[in-house]
């Protein structure tokens, strides 16, 4: 156990007869540490660029209430009087009469 572990700390089991399996296992072992770490590093990303398009999102959904909102103001009829008003218009003081056409056959 004692020659075991020492043997590991100095080195000897990456340059003995056998140490093409050795190689082997501690390349795959870090082609595997290095695909992990990228794909850690894309996940990342992908999560801040999420983050960012939902606050996008909020904004535009907050930017289409207000607008929505002046426009349901904009279009009341109140609104519209005042604005006939300072251009010389006022609402008709008698109600809209109905008009029948009588087609021949």
């Amino acid at each position: 156990m004692k020659k075991g572990i020492y043997g590991i700390l100095k080195g000897t089991f990456l340059v003995s007869d056998d140490a093409f399996k050795n190689w082997r296992v501690i390349l795959f072992i870090s082609g595997l540490a290095i695909i992990m770490i990228a794909s850690s590093h894309r996940t990342d990303k992908k999560v801040y660029d999420i983050a960012r398009l939902r606050n996008e999102v909020k904004e535009m959904r907050s930017a289409f209430v207000d607008c929505r909102s002046r426009l349901m103001r904009l279009k009341m009829e109140s609104a519209i009087v005042v604005k006939m008003r300072k251009k010389g218009l006022q609402p008709s003081v008698e109600p809209p009469k109905k008009i029948k056409v009588k087609t021949q056959n």
